[in-house]
């Protein structure tokens, strides 16, 4: 494994830092290293915001993401925004609102995610836990076990089915 740089990227309240925050913790859950930060713009909701994490098998010596390896974009703003940060032969994962980028030296998944998690599940704030479901599924950088209980052990208390459900969506839209 060594280290893989993700960076989770959308606009503000659709719940990416929260979703940062759960895959550090499932990697916790597994025994790796782990670094999560996050920014955002100063109009939090429908501003700019974006997690980065770092997984690692070994000692994370620098705690930004430079050489991103997975990048997650839920608005064409912020794919067009670090695009360029995401390495050769890395893995792009955008909404299927997100017009697909012209690079051929990386892996393109083009998903559904804010579409499922308002007309499947009827809660648009779920897409975030939707997202890490396929990031699991395209990844397997933590196992689901521990991805699942970081889930449900991070969202607010009456909500765990809805969750649940919706890690669940994310792992079936990766077929």
């Amino acid at each position: 494994m060594n280290r893989t740089e993700l960076r989770l990227s959308g606009s503000g309240g659709q719940g990416l830092i929260t979703g940062g925050i759960i895959l550090a913790e499932a990697a916790l859950h597994d025994g790796l290293n782990v670094i999560q930060s996050q920014s955002y713009g100063p109009e939090a909701r429908g501003g700019a915001s974006k997690a980065e994490v770092i997984i690692s098998d070994e000692a994370i010596d620098f705690p930004k993401v430079t050489d991103c390896d997975v990048l997650l974009s839920l608005t064409q703003l912020s794919c067009d925004k670090y695009l360029n940060d995401l390495k050769s032969g890395g893995i792009l994962i955008i909404d299927e609102s997100v017009k697909q980028p012209e690079r051929e030296d990386i892996r393109i998944f083009r998903i559904p995610i804010l579409e499922t998690a308002s007309s499947k599940l009827n809660k648009p704030m779920v897409a975030n836990i939707i997202a890490l479901g396929v990031i699991y599924q395209v990844t397997k950088l933590v196992s689901k076990e521990s991805l699942e209980k970081a889930v449900l052990a991070r969202v607010p208390k009456g909500t765990e089915e809805l969750n649940r459900a919706a890690l669940n969506e994310g792992f079936s839209l990766i077929g």
